[in-house]
C-alpha cells in the first residue's frame, strides 16, 4: 500500500497537511467540550447560581460544537478530493498500463480481470481514502490527547478504561484474522462472476441456439452463490463488530460510574465528593472519546481487508513491465519501402516446450504478395504477430524496410502496417470514426472521398451507400449491427484508408464468400500494386496468385514457392489443395 500511496502528487499532500491542521483543531474543539460540562455542573452545585452563568458555558459549548462541524466539513472536502483525483489518475495509469502492453502481457490477467482492477478495486481505495484520511489521523490524535487528559484523574478509572482498550484490540485482532483471507477471495470470485456473465452476454446466440439457458444459468448461479456465501461469512463476522463496540462502551460507562460511586461514597468532606463526581462526569466524557478514537478506527478495519486486497491486485497490473519496448522515440530515415524480411527467424512462447516458429526465412519486396499457408496450429497467426511486435522473436531477426522491428520507434512502426485480424474489430461509434480510427488531429481527417475509395476497395461500398446515413451510419458496440462478412470488409476499408506500405491480413479473408473475395484480391491488385500484401489464408483460392507461398507445418517451413512450383513438388501443399479444389481449378 506504502507503494501505491507514493505516487500521491505535491498538491494532494498540501492538502493532507492542511486536513491534518483541520483535524487537529476538530479534536481540539471536541475535548475541550467537557471541561464546560464540568463547568456547568460546580456551578449548578453552588448556591445562587444565575441562569447567566449556566448559560455562558453552555454557550460556548454551542459554539464549539458548530466550528467543529465546520472543521469536519472542510476536512471531508479535502479528503474527497484527495481520493477522487487520486484514483483518476490511478485508473489513467492503469489503463495506460495495459495499453502498452504486449499480447503476451495481456494474457497474463484475464480481461474480466482487468476489468475489476479498474472499477472495483479503485472504487474500494478510493472510499479508504476518502474516510480513512479523516478516520485513520483523527482516531490516534482523539484517543491519546483524551487520555492526557484524564490521566491525572484517578487511577481506578484509567485501569477500568485501559482494560477496556485492551478487549477492544483482540476484538478487532480476532475478526480481521478472520476475514482478511475471505476478501481476498472475494476479489478473485468477483473476477470469475465478471468473466461467466460477458461469457453469456457476448455468446447469447449460441446459448439460445443450444438451448443452454439452464446451463448457463446453473453456471452464473454457482458463481454467484460461491461470491455471496464468501461475502455473507466476512460481513457476518463483521458484523459482530458494531455490538461488541456497544457492549465495550456500555461496560465502560458503567463501571467509571460505578467506581465513581464507590469513590464518591468513601469520601468524606462535600468539598470533595463535589470535585469527585465532577471528575467522573468529565471522565466519563473523556473515556467516551478514547472508545470512540478506536470506533473510528473499526472503520477503517472494516474496509481494511478489501482494500488491501484490492491494492495488491492493482499493483500487479502496474508491476508488469512491458515485454516489448521500444527504446526509440523516432526512427531513423530508412532507405528502401515496403520490404518485410525474415532472418533465420525462430520464436517460442513463454514456459513452452517446442519452438512455435522454427528458423523461417523468406523477403518480399514492395508490391508483391506473400501467402502463408498450414493447419491449423502450425504457428502461421504466430508468423503474422512478429511483423507488427506483437511479440519478440526468440532469436533471428525481422526487417521492414530493411530495419530491425526493433530498432523502430512502436508508432513509426505501426504507420507503415496495415493490420487486419482474424476476427472483426469494429469500435462504438460510425464507420467514418472507425475508418478514420486512430487519427486525432483533425487535418489528418481523411476525406470523404478516400475513404470511399478504400471502401471501394474492400467491397463495402455497396452496403454503406445504401444505408440512411452512409459513412455516418452508427455502429454498435463489436460491430453488431454488421454481419460477419460486413464486419471483416470494413476492418479491411481502415487498413487501406491508412495507405500503409504493407497491409497484413490474418486469415481475413474467412469471412467472406469466394466472389467477393477474388474481387477484393482483383482490387488489391489493380488500386494498391505497390502496396506489400502479406497473407494468412486457408483456402487455396485465396493465394493461388501470390508471388511467393510459405507452407508451415508444426512451426517448420514445409515448402517455399509459387503456387504451381508447391503444387508440383510438396506434399503437405499438395493435401491442402486437393482436399478444397479439383485438378482442374487447381491448374488454372
Amino acid at each position: 500500500m506504502i507503494k501505491l500511496f507514493k505516487k500521491i502528487n505535491k498538491k494532494e499532500y498540501s492538502m493532507i497537511f492542511i486536513s491534518l491542521i483541520f483535524i487537529v483543531l476538530q479534536v481540539g474543539l471536541e475535548l475541550e467540550i467537557p471541561s464546560y460540562m464540568s463547568t456547568i455542573t460546580e456551578r449548578l452545585e453552588k448556591q445562587g447560581t444565575t441562569i447567566n452563568q449556566i448559560l455562558q458555558p453552555g454557550m460556548m459549548m454551542i459554539l464549539l460544537s458548530i466550528f467543529s462541524v465546520i472543521a469536519s466539513i472542510i476536512v471531508g472536502y479535502l479528503a474527497a478530493h484527495v481520493a477522487a483525483g487520486f484514483t483518476a489518475r490511478l485508473r489513467s495509469q492503469i489503463f495506460n498500463q495495459v495499453m502498452d502492453y504486449s499480447t503476451q502481457d495481456i494474457k497474463k490477467f484475464s480481461v474480466s480481470s482487468l476489468l475489476t482492477r479498474s472499477t472495483n478495486d479503485l472504487t474500494q481505495l478510493q472510499q479508504f481514502i476518502a474516510m480513512g484520511l479523516q478516520v485513520i489521523i483523527k482516531a490516534p490524535i482523539t484517543a491519546i490527547w483524551a487520555i492526557t487528559k484524564i490521566a491525572n484523574k484517578g487511577w481506578q478509572w484509567t485501569t477500568a478504561t485501559a482494560v477496556a482498550v485492551i478487549v477492544l484490540i483482540v476484538m478487532l485482532t480476532f475478526i480481521l484474522g478472520m476475514v482478511q483471507p475471505k476478501f481476498k477471495m472475494v476479489q478473485s470470485l468477483t473476477d470469475r462472476l465478471n468473466l461467466v456473465t460477458r461469457e453469456n452476454l457476448s455468446g447469447i446466440r449460441v446459448v439460445h441456439a443450444y438451448n443452454a439457458e439452464d446451463y448457463q444459468n446453473d453456471k452464473f448461479n454457482q458463481a454467484n452463490k460461491d461470491l455471496t456465501d464468501t461475502n455473507l461469512f466476512a460481513n457476518r463476522v463483521l458484523a459482530l463488530m458494531n455490538p461488541g463496540m456497544s457492549f465495550i462502551s456500555s461496560t465502560l460507562t458503567l463501571s467509571v460510574y460505578a467506581i465513581g460511586a464507590i469513590i464518591i461514597n468513601q469520601a468524606t468532606a462535600s468539598a470533595t465528593r463535589l470535585t469527585l463526581f465532577s471528575n467522573m462526569i468529565v471522565f466519563s466524557s473523556y473515556a467516551m472519546q478514547v472508545i470512540l478514537g478506536f470506533l473510528l478506527l473499526s472503520i477503517i478495519f472494516i474496509l481494511l481487508p478489501r482494500v488491501t486486497v484490492s491494492v495488491s491486485r492493482i499493483n500487479q497490473v502496474l508491476d508488469v513491465k512491458p515485454s516489448v519496448v521500444s527504446e526509440k522515440e523516432t526512427t531513423e530515415d530508412v532507405e528502401q519501402t515496403g520490404t518485410i524480411e525474415f532472418k533465420d527467424v525462430s520464436f517460442r512462447y513463454p514456459h513452452a516446450e517446442a519452438d512455435a516458429i522454427h528458423n523461417l526465412s523468406f523477403a518480399a519486396q514492395q508490391g508483391q504478395t506473400i501467402a502463408i499457408i498450414g493447419s491449423t496450429g502450425s504457428g502461421k497467426s504466430t508468423v503474422m504477430n512478429l511483423i507488427p511486435r506483437l511479440y519478440d522473436v526468440t532469436q533471428g531477426q525481422v526487417l521492414v524496410d530493411g530495419v530491425d522491428v526493433k530498432n523502430y520507434a512502436i508508432e513509426d512502426l505501426n504507420n507503415r502496417l496495415g493490420y487486419i485480424p482474424q476476427k472483426a474489430v469494429l469500435f462504438s461509434g460510425s464507420i467514418r470514426s472507425n475508418l478514420d480510427f486512430g487519427q486525432t488531429d483533425i487535418t489528418a481527417k481523411k476525406s470523404d472521398q478516400q475513404l470511399n475509395q478504400a471502401l471501394e476497395i474492400a467491397q463495402s461500398r455497396d452496403f454503406v451507400d445504401q444505408k440512411r446515413d452512409q459513412l455516418d451510419s452508427k455502429v454498435a458496440q463489436h460491430g453488431d449491427n454488421f454481419s460477419g462478412g460486413q464486419k471483416q470488409r470494413l476492418a479491411v476499408a481502415r487498413a487501406i484508408a491508412r495507405k500503409p506500405e504493407i497491409l497484413l491480413f490474418d486469415d481475413s479473408f474467412s469471412a467472406l464468400d469466394y466472389e467477393t473475395d477474388k474481387k477484393l484480391r482483383k482490387a488489391l491488385k489493380e488500386k494498391a500494386a505497390k502496396t506489400t500484401k502479406v497473407i494468412i489464408a486457408q483456402r487455396i483460392s485465396t493465394i493461388m496468385d501470390a508471388d511467393q507461398i510459405i507452407v508451415l507445418d508444426n512451426g517448420n517451413v514445409a515448402g517455399q514457392g509459387t503456387h504451381h512450383e508447391l503444387l508440383k513438388n510438396n506434399q503437405v501443399y499438395q493435401e491442402i489443395a486437393y482436399s478444397q479444389l479439383s485438378k482442374e481449378e487447381l491448374a488454372e
